[in-house]
């Protein structure tokens, strides 16, 4: 073969060879541009997914469920912004009393904790929590003890789990922590974990409550001595919540305390009749009641149904549908049935046999 024909077959060879390189390292890069959007498709399909995870009530750390003195003297209290859901029920004198729950929550301080009463218990059972309190009255005492409810009692424990502080006076200065709650719980072989599921249907879109009522101000009044007031914060949209005329602080951060969700359950308290004659109360709650859901500025009215001490309370909408409720903390308010409950300025009074007079 001549020179030139040679030439010519070698630049063929290697125009041929960087054709071919060419086509290799674009199918390269192809496939690998191709693998780097599948697993960003992926890695967003999974941020999706973690952003519609609830959060207010999630894992498998079992509720604990602590007693939170309400006393004006007891002011300010101490971990009621942690708290996923807080219960606020009328004890004697007029006063009323919390139960804080926590999940998963790591606080070196709660409190000030207070006795047991007997009705709180169906609460914590409820939520399938640890029940927490220092003291008990002889009701309380008699259906921990029906019921077998693990409880830690600060004045039964060993003087490690409750301490006294000194800037507040007995019985309104018992405090204790995360932390030392369980371990009294593994000590008392208390189990730690749950699966129940949430008393409240939590959804992760925003519920909006189109139809409900403005409800900028809700004033529940549980007695002539305990009135509770909530203010809507539209920029952060949640209330903040007053007692007594006074806004509600936490005792370390002074930060005021708020709920995204509030539920109002109308049923009816007594005075117990009992050798101690404390005016101690009862709780007419098992069955169907009244009352209201309140959340992102606009309230609806609901129906709380309970059907047993132990059974979760069930909140339906006025067509018989289970509520929605705001991923967020909540505050429910049982007040007596006719409690003159105001929402925006709008009295409404609740009659007998829990129905609502317009």
């Amino acid at each position: 073969m001549e020179k030139g024909g040679v030439k010519t077959l070698i630049v063929i060879l290697v125009a041929l060879i960087i054709i071919c390189g060419g086509i290799v390292s674009y199918k390269i890069w192809q496939d690998k541009n191709q693998t780097e959007t599948i697993s960003g498709e992926e890695n967003q399909e999974t941020v999706v997914e973690e952003e519609k995870t609830v959060q207010i009530f999630s894992g498998n750390d079992r509720p604990i469920a602590v007693m939170i003195d309400n006393h004006s003297d007891a002011w300010p209290q101490s971990g009621l912004n942690q708290a996923y859901m807080v219960y606020e029920i009328i004890v004697e004198g007029g006063e009323t009393r919390l139960m804080a729950l926590f999940k998963g929550a790591d606080l070196d301080k709660i409190g000030p904790v207070r006795s047991a009463r007997h009705y709180f218990i169906d609460y914590a059972m409820e939520n399938d929590a640890i029940y927490v309190h220092f003291g008990q009255s002889p009701q309380a005492k008699s259906d921990i003890k029906k019921y077998s409810i693990n409880d830690i009692d600060g004045i039964a424990e060993d003087g490690t789990t409750f301490l006294r502080v000194k800037h507040k006076y007995a019985p309104h200065n018992a405090v204790t922590s995360i932390k030392k709650l369980l371990e009294s719980a593994k000590t008392k072989k208390y189990r730690t974990t749950s699966t129940e599921e949430s008393v409240l249907n939590y959804v992760t879109e925003q519920v909006n409550l189109e139809d409900g009522q403005i409800a900028d101000t809700v004033i529940i009044p549980h007695s002539d001595l305990q009135t509770v007031k909530y203010e809507y914060d539209k920029e952060n949209k949640v209330y903040v919540r007053y007692a007594r005329g006074k806004e509600q602080i936490d005792w370390d951060t002074k930060k005021s305390i708020t709920t995204k969700n509030i539920i109002i359950t109308f049923c009816n308290n007594y005075t117990l009749a009992d050798t101690e004659n404390k005016g101690r109360q009862g709780l007419k709650n098992i069955g169907t009641f009244d009352g209201y859901y309140i959340t992102n500025g606009k309230a609806i009215k609901i129906q709380c149904i309970k059907n047993s001490r132990e059974g979760k309370t069930v909140y339906q909408d006025m067509n018989g549908n289970e509520i929605e409720v705001n991923d967020g903390n909540t505050f429910i308010n049982i007040c007596p049935t006719d409690a003159k409950v105001k929402i925006e300025g709008v009295e409404e009074t609740v009659g007998t046999n829990n129905t609502i007079n317009e």
